[in-house]
């Protein structure tokens, strides 16, 4: 267990941040799944742009590489 206040701060903060982190994670993941599923071209080509927005803010905050967003955009772009 931490010794110092400012350890068992830091714990705290730190577990705040992974829920965050968890949930905008998931939401992705959703939203991804959600593309992957659009019936029509139109459709998946109205959806695209808010998932490359929620991948590209979790490249930003270190929540996935920056490469793995890449890759990510590059796959969705040819459902588009």
């Amino acid at each position: 267990m931490a010794n110092h206040k400012s350890a068992l701060k830091r714990i705290r903060s730190d577990e705040t941040k992974k829920s965050l982190n968890k949930l905008q994670h998931k939401t992705t993941r959703n939203a991804i799944k959600k593309l992957k599923e659009a019936k029509s071209k139109k459709e998946a080509a109205k959806l695209y742009p808010g998932v490359v927005s929620l991948i590209d803010k979790l490249a930003k905050k270190n929540v996935i590489h920056k490469n793995k967003a890449s890759n990510l955009k590059s796959k969705l772009s040819k459902l588009k």
